[in-house]
């Protein structure tokens, strides 16, 4: 498995690329069903997964077809740095 693209932000690491880890709750305690490529000490936040949101299944097809049209669209470079996107929201707002 190829190892994503990370960076070190404070205490935790941040994964540049979904890698979703699925996991059964024994004994109290969050068990991952398969091994990680995860470096030990690597902070993971979990959340339920059905308690993140309230999309339906048509419209979590919608949003996993775009994911992956999106990742076309990084592989070929059409991106915008996230400080010129957070300018671009913030005028839009004061436009508003």
């Amino acid at each position: 498995m190829r190892m994503p693209e990370e960076h070190e932000t404070g205490r935790c690491l941040v994964l540049m690329s979904m890698q979703p880890l699925k996991a059964h709750v024994r004994n109290g305690r969050l068990v991952l069903d398969t091994p990680t490529d995860l470096p030990d000490g690597t902070e993971v936040e979990l959340v339920p997964a059905d308690a993140w949101d309230s999309l339906d299944d048509e419209d979590r097809r919608k949003l996993h077809e775009a994911l992956i049209r999106s990742e076309g669209d990084v592989r070929a470079g059409r991106v915008v740095p996230a400080e010129a996107f957070k300018a671009l929201v913030q005028n839009w707002r004061r436009e508003l």
